[in-house]
């Protein structure tokens, strides 16, 4: 072992080596705790669908996403939209919505039916949904509005439809709607079905990201170890004759 006296690049290294493995880490820990947030979340939304169903009443007060609930109301199929390029089990097809009108008020809420495949020899043919006329009873999950998918400006309002904004389908029908949806549930019926896909938290991704930060961490300590330490201290290179 020979002795070298480490000038300021070994310094500079140093800090550098430091520096990233300080944010590596960083990174790699902050990953884990978003992990952790969501797993919580996930408990969180299991809870829910444990705990007894609640009344449309639940629908104005502000109850959480995810709560199972039970409604009595009336259909309005004169205004059923029909969500194109939704996919359920892998196939595409339309998510079939319906605005519910609620039992003791004048309150509606839009109830995300269920899922029906599209006829692609013709475009414009709207599947055959059932849906029955007088009093309902409706079980579900209160759910955000439908996720958006892209779509072109100045997309056709029909029946068929790619997106649906809760607020701009309100002014349009001139329907009440509440500021929530209701994911049916349920077996398949009325020409639909209803095995919806989890929510998904991303927890898996999460920690995919802290094994790869926690990892290229470890490598910047291996590497400064091999160059700076071992290499300088223990194989020193020959001085030129």
């Amino acid at each position: 072992m020979s002795s070298v006296a480490p000038g300021w690049r070994f310094w500079l290294a140093t800090l550098a080596a430091l520096a990233g493995v300080a944010l590596t880490v960083s990174l790699g820990a902050w990953q884990l705790s978003r992990a952790s947030f969501k797993e919580a979340l996930q408990a969180q939304v299991g809870a829910q669908h444990r705990v007894a169903p609640l009344d449309a009443s639940a629908l104005q007060s502000g109850a959480p996403f995810h709560r199972r609930v039970i409604l009595q109301g009336t259909w309005l199929g004169q205004h059923t939209v029909f969500l194109d390029n939704r996919q359920m089990n892998g196939k595409p097809g339309f998510n079939v919505l319906t605005p519910l009108k609620l039992e003791g008020g004048g309150a509606v809420v839009l109830v995300q039916r269920g899922w029906s495949p599209r006829n692609f020899a013709d475009r414009a043919a709207l599947p055959k949904v059932e849906t029955p006329a007088g009093r309902v009873t409706v079980q579900g999950r209160i759910a955000p509005a439908p996720a958006k998918l892209y779509e072109f400006a100045g997309a056709p309002a029909g029946p068929i439809r790619q997106n649906l904004d809760l607020a701009q389908f309100s002014a349009e029908t001139r329907l009440p709607l509440l500021p929530v949806t209701v994911l049916e549930t349920g077996e398949a019926s009325e020409g639909l079905l209803r095995q919806w896909a989890e929510p998904a938290t991303g927890v898996d991704k999460h920690y995919g990201y802290a094994f790869q930060w926690f990892g290229l961490g470890g490598l910047i300590f291996i590497l400064y170890v091999w160059f700076q330490i071992v290499r300088r201290f223990f194989f020193p290179p020959r001085a030129a004759r």
